[in-house]
This record gives structure tokens, C-alpha cells and sequence, in this order.
């Protein structure tokens, strides 16, 4: 079962989360008090730099005859796209520049280049993922309504063809995008549901559209017209898709490193009852998972590399995840949480890892459904010997430090360890 007591599974009390929820906040105040100048640079050269490579990148495709041009084309088209999806897109619909009160980054007025309407990813995305991460039931981005991610997720034999499903996802990632708001295996009972889901429909068609219709018809005909060659218009709508295909491989890698490698923990709606916001700051830590970055990959993620922090701020500005991470770090050292992360190939090999046992019965599978690296639960210190499996948490006699759920775990693993030794 996933976790359905966040305090008993964290080793914390009311009042440590209390207190813990008390120093995010401060963060979050801090960050607010010293927005400026530099923020607002920061994204206006990230635009200027997305335009222009964008521009470099369908100028080289008007060469796209020669095969070097097409690939340099593609590529940096490609790269311009993963920028606008991934730094510029999501990060400006989350509402990270609505302080500046610009016009050109606010959350309300910006449509990205990708097949899901804004107003229809603000919803599933800011609002029901971000609200309910990982919360077994409430969050469609558990799976995707289409992958087997963690054991409370019953097998069916649909889910044998868990990595087959994952390759056309991450190659066409967009368009999941695009149907996740539609919901389309839901039932509507009454007419109203009907109703909206037909403007809903009507709302992809058209996007869809003029996704379809600007990357694969309209720039390859004037490609085609100005070079006076089919050949030509071929090219660009073939250096086109590649370019597609590279926005959504890397935007497929970049999420599901956050959300689907080991120790991102699942939860059920048990504990959602009365959950307070220091409450949902741990949830979030606990769901969350990041991979190591320096600056470029770290852009190139959309600072995305920093999950655990964007779940903790969603809104606060991308360009300062870097610093706020420093401080979120050595909160979880003081409160003995974890603080998942590795390297992006390490994080999203995990990912893979997971969709490819879990596409086989629980019943090939070793570990148990309380104790397994995708799937977790408060069961799994059944056997550390505690009476009062919350009240773990101690101070070591010898260093002075919490001991806490990260104790508990790695308790645990070498209880594990050493009965495999055995």
C-alpha cells in the first residue's frame, strides 16, 4: 500500500512538521522580499535567447537539402523548443513572473508551443498535480492514466506493454499532454459533463491544429515556394518532427526523473483529510525527487533538476531553485528526512527500471508492497522493534544529531542486507 500516515512514515510530530513548514515559509519570504532586477533580466534573456535560436534554427533548415543543415537545423530548433516548453512555458504559466506585472510573461496570457491548450494544463497540472502530488487516485500524473508506476496500481495483462506505452510517450509526449485534461476513459453521467468534455474536445482539435498546421504545412510550404523544391518542403517538415521529438524525449526524461525514480514516495487520500500547508510542504518533499545539475543542464531542465523545490514553490522564480535548494538540503539534514536525488542517467534509469518490472504481476516481483524502491508505506518499520514507530525519532548519543525517517530507512536496508548475507 502507499503511504497513508505521512507522520508515522516521516518520524515526525505535529509540532516538528509545524516547525518545519515555519522554515519553508521563511524561505519562501525571503526569496519574495528580494525579487528584482535580476529575475526580470534573467527571463527576458532567456526570450531573446529562445527567439534567436529559434530563428537560427529555421534558417538552417532552409538548407535542409544538405544533410549537415538538417541536422544542425533540427537540432537547434529542437533545443529552442525543449527552452520555450520547458524554462519559458511551464515555468511562466505557474505564475513565476506574474510579479513583474509584464504582459509578455504573465500566467494568464501566454499560449506555449505544444498541442495542450494552457488554460487546459494550468488545470491538470498547477492545480490537481501540484495540489494532490502523488496522491493515489486525485493525481493523474501516477502513470499517466496509461504506465503501471508503483505496486498499489492493480495488474492488469494491458500492463505488459508498460515499455512499449513509455516509448510512444516520450516520443509524442505532447499529445499525452494534450489528452491528459480530456480524461477519456471517465464516464460523464450527466449532460453537463458531456457538454464540457465536447468544448474540451474542441479546445485540442483546434490547438492541435495549429500545432499541426504551423510545424508541418505552413513553414515546409514556404520553405518549398522560397527554394522552389518539394525536396525542400520534405526536409523542413521532416527536420520539423525530429525537432518535436527532441522536445518531448527530453521533456519525458526531465519529469519522470522527478516523479518516478526510487524513494518518490506515493500517497493515499486517507491522510489528505485536514492537511495543513507544513503538511503538504512534507508531502512534497517526500514525492519529489531531483537530479544534479550545474547551470546548463540545469536550464535546459527548466530548473526542473530542482523537483523538490519547484513542488515546495511552485511559483517562486526558476532562476533561484539553485540557491533555495542549499537551504531545503539542510533542512532535511536537520529534520533526518530524505533528500532524493542523483544523476539525471542514474534517475531517469530508475524510472525505466520501475515501468519495466511493474509491467509483470506483483507475484514475479521480489520486494513487498511496503518495502519496495517505487512503493513505500509506513509497514515497512514494522520490524525495527519500535513500539511507537513515530516516536523513532531520537538524538544519537554519540554525534548529537536527529535520528529520523532517513535513520529508519537506512535501518532497514541493512536489516535487509544483512539477512541477504545470510
Amino acid at each position: 500500500m502507499a503511504i497513508s500516515d505521512i507522520l508515522e512514515y516521516a518520524h515526525l510530530s505535529h509540532s516538528d512538521i509545524e516547525a518545519l513548514g515555519a522554515e519553508l515559509d521563511a524561505i519562501r519570504a525571503d526569496i519574495e522580499a528580494d525579487r528584482g532586477e535580476r529575475d526580470a533580466r534573467y527571463i527576458r534573456n532567456t526570450i531573446r535567447f529562445h527567439r534567436g535560436l529559434e530563428l537560427t534554427g529555421r534558417a538552417l533548415i532552409f538548407g535542409s537539402t544538405r544533410r549537415s543543415m538538417w541536422w544542425a537545423g533540427a537540432s537547434a530548433l529542437g533545443i529552442a523548443k525543449i527552452i520555450e516548453n520547458m524554462e519559458l512555458g511551464h515555468n511562466v504559466m505557474h505564475g513565476q513572473w506574474d510579479w513583474m506585472n509584464d504582459p509578455e510573461v504573465h500566467s494568464t496570457s501566454w499560449e506555449w508551443d505544444n498541442t495542450g491548450p494552457s488554460a487546459h494544463w494550468k488545470h491538470t497540472h498547477n492545480y490537481i498535480h501540484h495540489k494532490y502530488t502523488n496522491v493515489l487516485g486525485m493525481d493523474d500524473d501516477v502513470g499517466y492514466g496509461l504506465l503501471r508506476v508503483t505496486r498499489d496500481q492493480r495488474w492488469r495483462p494491458f500492463y505488459l506493454g508498460n515499455i512499449f506505452y513509455n516509448t510512444l510517450l516520450a516520443m509524442f509526449f505532447e499529445y499525452g499532454v494534450a489528452a491528459q485534461h480530456l480524461e477519456l476513459g471517465r464516464k460523464r453521467k450527466t449532460e453537463a459533463d458531456r457538454l464540457a468534455l465536447k468544448r474540451d474536445l474542441a479546445d485540442v482539435g483546434t490547438k492541435v491544429g495549429r500545432q499541426i498546421g504551423k510545424d508541418y504545412v505552413v513553414y515546409p510550404a514556404a520553405v518549398g515556394l522560397v527554394k522552389r523544391s518539394p525536396k525542400a518542403a520534405t526536409k523542413a517538415m521532416t527536420a520539423n518532427l525530429l525537432a518535436n521529438i527532441i522536445r518531448n524525449v527530453w521533456t519525458n526524461a526531465v519529469i519522470f526523473c522527478g516523479h518516478f525514480p526510487d524513494g518518490a514516495e506515493k500517497f493515499t487520500k486517507k491522510d489528505m483529510a485536514g492537511e495543513s500547508q507544513a503538511q503538504w510542504y512534507l508531502r512534497q518533499m517526500l514525492g519529489s525527487a531531483n537530479f544534479r545539475s550545474g547551470p546548463v543542464l540545469g536550464f535546459m531542465s527548466g530548473n526542473l533538476s530542482y523537483q523538490i523545490e519547484h513542488h515546495l514553490f511552485p511559483d517562486l522564480p526558476s532562476n533561484r531553485l539553485a540557491e533555495i535548494s542549499v537551504r531545503v538540503r539542510a533542512l532535511c539534514e536537520k529534520y533526518d528526512l530524505p533528500y532524493t536525488t542523483g544523476s539525471l542517467p542514474v534517475q531517469y534509469a530508475k524510472s525505466w527500471r520501475t515501468i519495466a518490472k511493474l509491467s509483470l504481476p506483483n507475484k514475479y516481483l521480489s520486494a513487498t508492497s511496503d518495502d519496495a524502491p517505487e512503493t513505500a508505506s509506513e509497514r515497512r518499520f514494522d520490524n525495527l522493534g519500535a513500539d511507537d514507530k513515530r516516536l523513532f525519532r531520537t538524538i544519537d548519543s554519540t554525534t548529537g544529531r536527529r535520528r529520523g525517517l532517513r535513520s529508519a530507512i537506512a535501518a532497514v536496508r541493512s536489516g535487509a542486507n544483512a539477512k541477504s548475507a545470510a
